[in-house]
């Protein structure tokens, strides 16, 4: 994709810190998961001025630095005397240089240091605080692995806490923007070719690139992409997540595997692992933020009617249909899994059509609540129920692929209970169906 599409707030902001910067010196972070994006914003941002990019590689410490000094070298036209084989020496020399003239760095994959050398956050600490009165650096610190890099910048007991001044979570790309990336590459598309491409992406910025690249753009065009033999999606899930969990990573991808086969609340998922999950849950929820725990409209906190869903709808894809059938994957019979795919499509993405609604009733802006309801037996489910506190308005939605499928009376019927639970708001019933993407 030669465009580069949205992330206008995102540059406004990086632009404003460098601005800044030129007085006195800055730190932010940028944390998103792999493919978000994160390096294409701070490429397409930074495009004037001085700007150094380090990549960090897992390599010894003095290669790592005998190639950020050729940087150093190249880009500030500095002398650089004798040989540079710590990152404390050489965040110091550019700290120093920073006092005389105004740069931009961005530190990718910052994550990395701390394998590389557990005291280089200490270091750049130390370095930092007793030199950053006098600089006029721009330092932006990106990384990928949600759980260290909160850890690293949040964490109280870490040495980088609270020294930087702004962060940046990016996010996939918003609805909108899969439109006017559809509308550009294939302007016919249809509701079913937009629900596969949200359905498949979830708006991961590499994952649109690559479709977009293999004129991937139905459903049927999409599957064959992902689900062919030297497909990049096939590993994508383990290379995704292998460096947040380490070596018990085995656990994670099964209780994440059952989740995406609806197998969703601790209890089902306890009885057919025969492990204690609670561990594992809070993990990837707080510190992962993988997962989301779901509860009833208006259910008390700290109910046990909870359900559990994975955020990220590639990730929610792969660990359906590409993990819990490897075996098929290591023997190579795509036919197979493009079989079970299409077998399944259907009920799969009614389920997604109804996060695609509600993902677009939270960008409208309108709502100060939105949820789902189902009772303590599991039954009486509302798809969606969305609350707007100022205007004393609820609005009941029932999703279906098929407008015809659509109940009304059923619906009305299923919202009794909670329309008349909540005094002096009117009450509203809605259905969405393909027709209405």
């Amino acid at each position: 994709m030669n465009k580069f599409y949205n992330r206008e707030e995102e540059k406004e902001l990086l632009k404003a810190i460098e601005i800044r910067s030129n007085e006195s010196a800055e730190m932010a972070f940028v944390i998103g998961r792999r493919r978000v994006g994160k390096t294409a914003l701070l490429k397409n941002t930074f495009t004037s001025g001085k700007t150094l990019y380090f990549f960090t590689t897992k390599k010894n410490e003095t290669l790592l630095c005998e190639e950020f000094t050729d940087e150093i070298i190249q880009k500030l036209n500095v002398p650089v005397y004798g040989k540079i084989d710590s990152f404390k020496q050489l965040f110091t020399l550019l700290m120093d240089v920073s006092q005389h003239q105004h740069f931009t760095l961005i530190i990718d994959e910052f994550q990395e240091l701390g394998n590389i050398n557990h005291s280089i956050y200490s270091e750049m600490q130390n370095i930092w605080d007793s030199r950053k009165d006098k600089s006029k650096i721009n330092l932006v610190l990106c990384g990928s692995v949600y759980s260290l890099m909160t850890k690293i910048f949040q964490n109280a007991k870490e040495p980088l806490f609270g020294r930087s001044t702004a962060h940046i979570h990016l996010k996939p790309f918003s609805i909108h923007t899969l439109k006017e990336i559809l509308s550009d590459y294939h302007p016919d598309y249809t509701s079913e070719d937009l629900l596969a491409f949200y359905t498949f992406t979830g708006g991961v910025a590499k994952y649109v690139e690559l479709l977009v690249k293999a004129k991937a753009f139905t459903k049927e065009q999409i599957i064959a992409t992902l689900l062919t033999d030297n497909s990049i999606f096939l590993e994508e899930g383990k290379n995704v997540l292998i460096d947040e969990f380490g070596r018990d990573y085995g656990n994670y991808f099964s209780v994440l595997s059952l989740i995406a086969s609806s197998k969703n609340s601790r209890s089902e998922i306890e009885s057919i692992l025969n492990i204690s999950i609670g561990g594992y849950l809070e993990k990837m929820e707080n510190e992962f933020n993988l997962i989301k725990k779901i509860r009833p409209f208006r259910a008390k906190p700290t109910g046990k009617n909870v359900k559990y869903q994975i955020e990220d709808n590639f990730l929610n894809f792969w660990f359906r249909f590409v993990y819990k059938y490897r075996s098929a994957v290591e023997i190579e019979n795509f036919d197979f899994l493009r079989n079970i795919l299409n077998r399944d499509y259907e009920t799969y993405s009614g389920i997604m059509l109804e996060k695609y609604f509600r993902q677009k009733l939270i960008e409208t802006k309108q709502f100060s609540e939105i949820s789902n309801y189902w009772d303590r037996k599991g039954e009486n489910e509302i798809d969606i129920i969305a609350v707007n506190e100022m205007e004393k308005r609820i609005v009941f939605f029932e999703v279906k692929r098929n407008k015809k499928r659509i109940s009304m009376s059923g619906l009305k019927q299923k919202s009794t209970k909670i329309s008349n639970s909540i005094q002096g708001y009117t009450a509203e019933y809605k259905g969405l169906s393909m027709s209405d993407m």
